[in-house]
């Protein structure tokens, strides 16, 4: 019974349980009681996993076959008030997928060719690198134009843009990392760049559009457009974003950051759920385009505003995370199983924090499964890194104090030995943003993202890191006397 329950959709589930209550009780009461087991499960588990992961408040949409199964937010905030399914959270890059589909919309009316090159919509243009005339539209969508951080700063850049506009004339300047088609690199303002593209071709500005296209058609009457991370500080509807040091929630304003196109989009439970809804009940495009919509891309498995995959037991997927630094987001959609889970957080990136956790503990608890229950949750290792702070700082004074009571001799040798094994961690700190870009496939963090997303491990480094250039000191002092020692014996 629990392989078939596993392999079984929620819905077919549902109603084989309804089936068999129904000598005993009505079906529909029957139904409705297994429904609201299942949520109470997930509501229990979500509990659960913000509590051990510090989250203050979350949004989740849940989306079955032609129905909107569940939509909840948990927590409150400062001032009282309870999130539910109507609060609005930011989605972030979550909004990659409604501006691929807004230029789908237009491919599908013949405005747009994917296999165009950009620059050709926008003959004002003229970049100084030839090779930016070769980027396609379908290369933006897919990742793959050749630029990234390196060559034009997103989120490092100051002062921010203001407008899509000011962003298009940096592809003047600008020279590319690599050859359109060549490379995937993942890089926000291709999207922008899109946005603008719907503007110019739409004749409306890029918010009217998903409001009067997206929005609208599809029922969410509670999701807007935003072009600055500003906007979201100053919407008191929004809850409050945070990060987190040694496990402890930091109330924080979101840095400032142009987002309009690939990470603009605030929305609540109750309308992802019906966006999710849409993916596979034929009401956004042909179906020739909405298969083309959820394909993987021609590099990677990144498409237009989705990553494409397969579960061997679901079947095919799309998905994407969305990524502030005081707040997070994640939503995956099994197209055969015709099932969406979306869930939006105000706590940001963190190195201890596993979100997807939460929606594939969902995905489990319908399925009739148990959801992992993983010790390597943000308490835990933060409760780790706390006390190797404290292990550090114990080790580094009483070393220190021996260091400054021995009267022993140290030679060069030991001395440049030991000046290499404690500065390495000085160099980690100090070149952390270019070893978290090398391990990010590229994507240039500002400190502020390395300090919200990682701020236990940086406070561990800058505590080694002054502890080992006292003992540095020390040990530069004992080779002084040794020397000065030496010296006086000589002339003795």
């Amino acid at each position: 019974m629990f392989i078939v329950f596993k392999k079984m959709g929620l819905s077919s589930l549902c109603f084989l349980l309804s089936a068999a209550a129904f000598m005993a009780e009505p079906a529909s009461a029957a139904e409705v009681q297994n429904k609201a087991e299942i949520q109470q499960k997930i509501n229990n588990y979500v509990t659960k996993n913000m509590k051990a992961n510090h989250i203050k408040g979350a949004a989740l949409a849940i989306a079955n076959n032609d129905e909107v199964f569940y939509t909840q937010g948990f927590g409150e905030q400062p001032d009282g008030r309870v999130i539910g399914g109507t609060t609005p959270f930011p989605i972030a890059s979550l909004s990659k997928s409604f501006t691929a589909l807004a230029v789908l919309q237009l491919v599908e009316k013949g405005l747009i060719d994917l296999d165009a090159p950009y620059v050709s919509y926008f003959p004002d243009l003229s970049p100084k690198d030839k090779r930016v005339r070769d980027i396609t539209i379908r290369n933006l969508l897919n990742q793959t134009s050749g630029l990234n951080d390196k060559v034009n700063p997103d989120m490092t850049r100051f002062p921010q843009y203001q407008s899509l506009q000011e962003i298009n004339r940096s592809l003047d300047a600008v020279r590319l990392a690599h050859d359109p088609g060549t490379a995937y690199s993942y890089y926000n303002p291709n999207y922008e760049y899109l946005a603008l593209l719907v503007e110019r071709i739409s004749g409306q500005n890029f918010s009217d559009y998903l409001a009067n296209q997206i929005f609208k058609p599809l029922g969410m009457s509670q999701t807007v457009n935003i072009s600055s991370t500003r906007q979201i500080n100053d919407n008191p509807a929004i809850p409050r974003g945070h990060y987190l040091v040694l496990g402890r929630p930091v109330s924080q304003d979101e840095p400032s950051w142009f987002v309009e196109g690939p990470a603009g989009i605030v929305s609540t439970a109750e309308d992802m759920a019906k966006w999710m809804l849409a993916q596979y009940s034929g009401r956004l495009l042909s179906p020739e385009l909405m298969e083309l919509y959820h394909e993987a891309g021609q590099m990677s498995s990144y498409g237009m505003g989705w990553l494409a995959g397969a579960d061997e037991q679901e079947g095919r997927t799309i998905s994407h995370s969305g990524i502030f630094w005081t707040y997070k987001s994640e939503e995956i959609i099994y197209l055969d199983q015709q099932m969406g889970i979306a869930m939006m957080f105000n706590s940001g990136l963190n190195m201890f924090v596993d979100y997807a956790a939460f929606t594939d503990g969902i995905v489990k608890i319908i399925h009739g499964q148990d959801p992992d229950a993983s010790i390597l949750n943000s308490s835990n290792l933060e409760i780790v890194m706390i006390l190797l702070i404290i292990a550090t700082i114990f080790w580094g004074v009483s070393g220190l104090i021996r260091l400054m009571r021995s009267n022993k001799s140290i030679t060069a040798a030991k001395l440049i030995i030991s000046t290499i094994g404690r500065i390495i961690p000085v160099f980690i700190l100090l070149f952390l943003s270019p070893i978290a870009t090398f391990i990010g496939g590229g994507r240039v963090l500002p400190w502020f993202g390395l300090w919200t997303t990682m701020s236990s491990l940086i406070l561990w480094l800058a505590v080694l890191s002054l502890i080992n250039i006292a003992h540095l000191a020390c040990r530069f002092r004992l080779y002084y006397l040794s020397k000065k020692k030496k010296h006086h014996v000589i002339e003795g």
